[in-house]
Order: C-alpha cells, then sequence, then structure tokens
C-alpha cells in the first residue's frame, strides 16, 4: 500500500480554490505528467461527476477513469481511483489544500510499488507550488462555480 500526502497554502479565498480544482480539466496545467482530462458527465460538478484521465506515468500512457464519491463544497473532493482526495481548509493566509493519494499495489504492482510511490511523491510535491503560483498570479481563472448538494 502506497500513501502520499502534502499540503500547501494557497493565497486565495477557499471558494476560488476548491472551484479550480474540483474541475478535473484544469489538472493538467499543475499537474505534471497529466496530459488531458475529460469531463464524462453532465450537469454540475458534484457526486457522481465522472472524468477520464490520460497520463504519461514512467515513460508509458496511462487512462484511468474516476468519479467523486464525495464532494462537500469547499471542504472536500474525493475519494477517486486510487483513493486521491482533496482537503480543503480556509486559513488566515488564504486556504490550505491537502492532497493525498492511497493506492493499492498488490500482485503485480507490487514489484513496482517503489518506483510508483516514488514518482508519485516527485509529482504532489511538483503539483502544490504550480497550483499555488497558477492561483496566487491569477494566471487561471478562478470563478466559483455553483456546487451540488
Amino acid at each position: 500500500m502506497i500513501r502520499v500526502e502534502k499540503s500547501g497554502i494557497i493565497e486565495r479565498p477557499v471558494e476560488e480554490v476548491f472551484a479550480y480544482i474540483g474541475d478535473q480539466t484544469n489538472a493538467p496545467a499543475w499537474q505534471s505528467g497529466l496530459v488531458e482530462v475529460r469531463r464524462t458527465t453532465e450537469g454540475p460538478i458534484g457526486v457522481g461527476t465522472k472524468h477520464t484521465l490520460v497520463r504519461m506515468f514512467m515513460r508509458r500512457r496511462m487512462e484511468a477513469d474516476n468519479e467523486y464519491v464525495a464532494y462537500e463544497p469547499n471542504r472536500r473532493i474525493g475519494p477517486m481511483r486510487a483513493e486521491a482526495s482533496y482537503l480543503f481548509e480556509a486559513v488566515a493566509e488564504g486556504t490550505r489544500v491537502t492532497s493525498t493519494i492511497e493506492m493499492d499495489t498488490s500482485g503485480f504492482l507490487s514489484l513496482a510499488e517503489p518506483l510508483i510511490a516514488a514518482g508519485l511523491r516527485r509529482e504532489i510535491k511538483a503539483a502544490i507550488p504550480v497550483l499555488k503560483d497558477l492561483l496566487e498570479n491569477q494566471r487561471v481563472a478562478t470563478v466559483p462555480r455553483p456546487a451540488t448538494p
């Protein structure tokens, strides 16, 4: 079992950070290795929203689907495939975002667990500063979208 977690403070309101991260089609702008994200469901983003993610990992193209099974506006999104989730906390400086990835590497994947874990740590460590820069320097539109209750 792999567990990787990283937090960072983004000097923007929690509503803006949540809206940006909640729309996973924005993820390739701040997650290295992620080539494309397609939303595959209609309607407002919330529980049941599905995406198809295309990433390069260890020089291989991988495609996976995920679904939001928890969605608490301005608080939490996830877990998704491989138990990836985001926790949002309003703090004096703006928003603390904590990204957590848990992945079962039983069977054939257990042989590659050290490589997979190292790759995930590198990705998550690099993603938070990029996200911080994008949101704090207004390089992206951060208009909050209506949330599904």
